[in-house]
């Protein structure tokens, strides 16, 4: 393929009829923990899966293509991912991560800042002059998470990294919210992207994994090197399931991202509803900077339910199409209470500072027709009104 190829191409077919032993047209399956050395200190490509393993460097290969890095590190884990990144800094180094960042990265930083494996210092990056504070102090590493988790708030990608490189750091991008298909960091000047594969790059909530994307070659060396070390690689299987589900991104996420909108509007102008965060509304503060750096407002959105914590739990409960469940991105629609779920590691003060009420609810929209969704939200809207009505389905 040129280096012109689309996108929608490469992730649909890199790789595809390259078997050169039986010309099969989907690349195999390499599950071989060890492979043969051809004599005495004469090893071939790969020696140990751990290291590197045919399925899992198709996958790499492919993801460094779609977001135009030099190359990518395939985790067992979106968090493993992270932690992966993370290993850049040292002691005496500083991460700044935003005030509102996904709760399982916001317990990571904190639980390494406690060990003294590196200093953290949590900002606001939308707010000039405490994140001009903040870069003032020499940071080894800045992470960005746009839109973020799960109040939907955009960062200036572009802005960011260039004050941050101007401080001497490097910018971590987490695009597992709107992946490659919608968003690419590193044209935007990031030097790493981050991934939970598990997300909408699978896209069938049946793998769990993670991938770094670097811009340099030199940073991606770096990071397949203490990958081996510590063996946070995923496995060849999950890679293959991956890149199966990659295959399919670019349309799956274009009608997800329809629906979204429907579900959006529907939710903006339900009288139950406090508010509604979602960058594709023209409402949204971060619309304008969204409709600028991305070529869609993805999937993902977040809204205030009137009322209070038995309002939710009601709401929730009696939902119909939607799964109450945690995760995202995937060909169902899940519905989630960020306070007791996905961000409950927080604790209520570091939520409360970012943000996030007990009265938020997160939804990842899938492929459901939007007049279910909307019709299985209404179920939920009825059961607060009408507290004795049961869930419907």
């Amino acid at each position: 393929m040129s280096e012109k190829t689309k996108l929608e191409t490469i992730a649909a077919v890199n790789g595809i009829a390259s078997d050169r032993n039986f010309g099969a047209v989907v690349p195999p399956i390499y599950l071989s923990s060890s492979f043969a050395f051809s004599g005495y200190e004469r090893g071939g490509k790969h020696e140990y899966t751990r290291t590197s393993n045919p399925s899992r460097d198709l996958l790499a290969e492919t993801l460094a293509k779609l977001e135009g890095g030099a190359g990518a590190v395939v985790t067992s884990s979106g968090m493993a991912a992270v932690d992966l990144v993370l290993s850049l800094a040292g002691r005496r180094d500083l991460i700044l991560a935003p005030h509102d960042c996904y709760g399982g990265t916001y317990r990571l930083l904190v639980m390494r800042k406690e060990r003294e494996q590196f200093d953290v210092n949590f900002v606001d990056q939308r707010d000039d002059a405490a994140f001009a504070a903040a870069l003032a102090r020499g940071p080894k590493l800045v992470l960005v998470e746009t839109p973020s988790n799960p109040l939907m708030r955009v960062a200036d990608i572009r802005a960011i990294a260039t004050r941050a490189k101007g401080a001497g750091a490097k910018v971590v991008v987490d695009n597992t919210f709107l992946s490659p298909a919608l968003q690419r960091p590193i044209e935007l000047g990031a030097d790493f992207v981050l991934h939970s594969t598990t997300k909408y790059l699978n896209g069938h909530s049946d793998v769990v994994g993670g991938a770094v994307v670097a811009a340099d070659a030199a940073d991606v060396e770096t990071l397949a090197a203490w990958a081996n070390v510590i063996g946070t690689a995923g496995s060849p299987f999950d890679a293959y399931l991956t890149l199966r589900g990659l295959r399919t991104l670019f349309p799956r996420i274009q009608r997800q991202q329809e629906s979204a909108m429907t579900v959006a509007r529907f939710l903006a102008q339900h009288p139950l509803v406090a508010a509604v965060y979602y960058p594709g509304l023209e409402t949204h503060p971060g619309h304008a900077l969204a409709a600028s750096q991305q070529d869609g407002f993805g999937a993902m959105l977040s809204f205030e339910l009137k009322g209070d914590t038995d309002t939710v739990r009601r709401f929730v409960e009696a939902v119909a199409v939607f799964t109450l469940a945690e995760s995202l991105g995937g060909v169902e629609s899940l519905i989630a209470h960020p306070a007791t779920m996905t961000h409950a590691a927080m604790g209520a003060e570091a939520r409360k500072a970012a943000g996030i009420t007990d009265r938020l609810i997160r939804l990842s929209v899938g492929l459901e027709a939007a007049t279910d969704l909307t019709a299985g939200l209404q179920c939920g809207f009825a059961a607060i009104v009408q507290p004795s009505i049961a869930k419907a389905g």
